[in-house]
């Protein structure tokens, strides 16, 4: 049968094209897709031609291991249905509701073993969350906030408001939110943060720095995200943070590189720079915990946070290039765009 698929076939040029699948292996699945997400943050690295050439897009995905050239597919959050098997697969996969990191297109071939099926409690809709929510889960993990800490998201974006969301479920001193847009920290404050604030207003930043009290023997921040996608952001996340305290930086930079200010107060107050990928799970608590105990409790915080109300655009499959254009020029106004495939 024909899928039609998106593909970037050149820096900020996206196009739909019919393609013809290969017959079904004894093995596999055909799913038909209802929503895909996309990702505001690596896709549209990928859309402006922004990855380091010769680096693998996500080698812990089989659908992403290939290197960027275009032309190319992309996307990692698709949900659908099942509409045919094999013959050596079971016939209860039919009509499963499934998640996958699968590039945007209206249908796909699968194995099972590449398939996250939906909870009965989980919406399909919600359940395009999954890969966010799961990088969620991993950056709150490798923070490792304690009780009673004070800390910073930096950048409210759909990661950073989950990451806000998940921590607002821990018994922390205060939460803080910061990101330039007034939606988003609106969105913040909806989600548990205790006060989101502007860093582009010199007042806002400025109280929020006497809030901390970083000058004072346990003042600045415990810990830090920095998840905004800016490089200079770094160097906000070193300024609020205090003695000994920790940095987790979740946002990818693709070809751009950040000039860190590593003099001064950073050299002096032992701050730790951690780096976090949801590819991987931190070496320390591979011991505990794998994929399946990560996304069982995604699935858990999607219940609790219903991020489908983040949703601010729904768009037909059939209109893609509008939406990465939404993306490319009015960023402020496009928190999640959701892919509908009806059409």
């Amino acid at each position: 049968m024909n899928a039609r698929q998106l593909w970037f076939t050149k820096p900020c040029t996206v196009e739909i094209q019919q393609q013809q699948l290969q017959p079904l292996s004894p093995d596999e699945v055909l799913v038909r897709t209802l929503y895909s997400a996309i990702s505001a943050g690596t896709e549209m690295l990928v859309f402006q031609g922004q990855i380091p050439s010769g680096m693998v897009l996500d080698a812990g995905l089989a659908t992403l291991k290939h290197q960027l050239s275009f032309p190319l597919q992309y996307g990692y959050a698709a949900v659908g249905q099942v509409e045919q098997a094999g013959n050596r697969i079971d016939s209860s996969w039919i009509g499963k509701h499934v998640f996958a990191f699968q590039p945007h297109a209206s249908h796909f071939i699968s194995t099972p073993a590449q398939l996250v099926v939906l909870p009965d409690q989980i919406e399909p809709l919600a359940a395009v969350f999954l890969a966010n929510t799961e990088t969620a889960v991993n950056l709150v993990l490798d923070g490792n906030p304690r009780l009673g800490e004070k800390v910073v998201v930096l950048g409210q974006g759909i990661v950073g408001l989950l990451v806000t969301a998940v921590l607002a479920q821990f018994p922390l001193k205060q939460l803080y939110a910061l990101d330039r847009i007034s939606e988003r920290r609106a969105c913040a404050i909806t989600l548990g943060a205790k006060i989101a604030c502007d860093p582009g207003s010199e007042t806002e930043l400025a109280a929020l720095k006497l809030n901390l009290n970083r000058e004072a023997i346990g003042g600045g921040a415990d810990l830090v995200y920095e998840l905004t996608g800016a490089p200079a952001a770094i160097n906000l996340a070193i300024e609020l943070c205090g003695y000994s305290g920790r940095i987790v930086v979740g946002s990818w930079y693709g070809t751009r590189t950040a000039e860190l200010q590593l003099g001064g107060s950073f050299h002096r107050n032992r701050i730790q720079l951690i780096s976090s990928q949801v590819s991987t799970i931190a070496p320390e608590l591979t011991g505990r915990w794998d994929k399946f105990r990560r996304f069982e409790t995604a699935w858990q915080m999607i219940q609790k946070i219903r991020p489908e109300s983040l949703i601010s655009h729904r768009i037909p499959f059939s209109s893609a290039a509008e939406a990465y254009q939404l993306l490319l020029r009015t960023p402020e106004q496009s928190l999640q765009i959701i892919f509908e495939y009806q059409d």
